[in-house]
């Protein structure tokens, strides 16, 4: 039976068929993409998220910043997900910018981010993207826009948008791009990062995991991993044992193509538990998945570059070096194109591999 989409009379992609459990994972996916999550605005979707763990009978605790979810075996295996998603935020009259490279947001983010590194790639790839405005708080609806250009302000650092039929917002409003999950040829596009790794999350308790999930704010600002640190000297948890679940942009989809699952032995900020690291790789050799290391690739791209692409900082990093390397453990990342944009795209192949993965931990 093909996978019917539940908000379409169409079906849609029959390779969704090929792989056990896509159908339950898509299911959790849809909804949540259509949350609003916008960085530094992310407390409607810790509501949301809140409700579908309660829902399995998880324990959940909402600290500032960090939504806690723990099985029967909390320490067993720690994973975190950030689940801010870029956006706009009104700063004046008519006046639109870049959520996350706002004035108060460039000392966090600005450097070796991969984020910034890339705000001159992807200025002009918003032209008639449709975007809707939400209450910060609470979430509720304000009503639509099209975005009509974008463009790097020299000045403020920062994209501009020219936005049409939001002129009506006050400042500090947030703007979240409308988005709906596409399915077609084996591929799923939408802003991905990094609502899919909360919904890997949310599958695997739903599955049995029994082990903890946090679920993290602000990531794309560059302030997430201080909630992960904060979380874990409050309950005095020091372990090696964390795994930062993301998504990784590749340049092409032969590329991203080349592995089911991006691994880290590394980013900017150093070294990742090497064993945490091979205890990945050996279940993706024992359950047949290939992989591949994203630094190793970058730096390999970075020979035949007239400008070299940055490592990036990562969650993981800055708290591993925070605690120097007390708290430590290693990434796992679904390949993907189009990163930063509406139309980040995954394949349904590299989204089987996080789950086959994932599920032996369960």
């Amino acid at each position: 039976m093909d996978y019917v989409d539940p908000n379409s009379r169409y079906t849609v992609d029959p390779q969704i068929n090929q792989y056990p459990g896509m159908h339950e994972f898509l299911d959790i996916l849809k909804p949540l993409i259509r949350e609003p999550s916008v960085v530094g605005h992310e407390h409607s979707f810790f509501r949301v998220l809140r409700r579908e763990l309660e829902e399995l009978g998880v324990a959940v605790t909402y600290y500032n910043g960090v939504l806690a979810a723990q099985g029967n075996r909390p320490n067993e295996l720690f994973l975190s997900a950030h689940i801010d998603r870029h956006g706009l935020l009104c700063t004046g009259p008519n006046e639109f910018e870049y959520a996350a490279f706002i004035a108060g947001n460039q000392g966090e983010v600005m450097g070796e981010s991969v984020s910034a590194h890339m705000l001159g790639q992807i200025e002009d790839r918003f032209q008639g993207q449709r975007v809707q405005a939400h209450m910060p708080y609470t979430g509720t609806y304000l009503g639509q826009g099209r975005i009509r250009r974008s463009f790097v302000c020299p000045q403020r650092k920062n994209l501009i948008f020219e936005v049409d039929g939001l002129d009506f917002l006050q400042p500090g409003t947030p703007v979240s791009f409308l988005d709906r999950l596409r399915i077609e040829n084996g591929l799923i596009s939408c802003q991905l990062d990094n609502v899919v790794s909360a919904a890997l999350i949310i599958y695997l308790f739903q599955k049995g995991f029994q082990g903890t999930g946090l679920f993290t704010a602000q990531e794309e600002s560059g302030r997430s991993w201080r909630y992960t640190l904060s979380w874990f000297q409050r309950h005095q948890i020091t372990t090696q044992r964390l795994v930062v679940l993301d998504t990784s942009p590749y340049a092409t989809r032969e590329d991203a193509e080349a592995q089911q699952i991006a691994l880290r032995n590394k980013d900017a900020n150093g070294h990742f538990s090497s064993w945490m690291t091979q205890e990945l790789v050996t279940a993706c050799q024992s359950l047949g998945l290939s992989y591949g290391f994203k630094d190793e690739y970058i730096e390999q791209q970075n020979q035949t570059r007239a400008r070299p692409y940055p490592l990036g900082r990562t969650e993981l990093g800055r708290v591993a070096v925070a605690t120097n390397g007390e708290i430590n453990g290693t990434t796992l990342q679904i390949p993907t194109t189009e990163y930063h944009t509406a139309s980040e795209t995954a394949s349904l192949f590299a989204i089987s591999g996080a789950i086959q993965l994932l599920m032996s931990y369960v």
